[in-house]
């Protein structure tokens, strides 16, 4: 077995007996490992937010000049075909 960010691993082979966790100690787990998030505040979603937006922007310009680029290379080699 070996740990991987806090998980155990368990190498599972054909007829090995797993442990079974009941119903309510699997809800005991979730709501541990729930209380351990650190949920950004307000600030922190509405910068990020605002980043995506500005970097989905330049990222969608600088892809449309560079299809252009290559619409007008394009172009220019099928205008020496004919």
């Amino acid at each position: 077995m070996g740990s991987f960010g806090g998980l155990r691993l368990v190498n599972l082979v054909v007829g090995e007996d797993v442990a079974k966790t009941s119903p309510g100690e699997f809800i005991r787990q979730v709501r541990a490992e729930t209380a351990k998030v650190v949920w950004p505040t307000r600030k922190e979603t509405v910068t990020t937010t605002i980043m995506v937006g500005i970097m989905t922007l330049l990222l969608g310009l600088f892809f449309f000049g560079l299809d252009q680029a290559f619409a007008a290379i394009v172009k220019f080699l099928l205008s020496l075909l004919g």
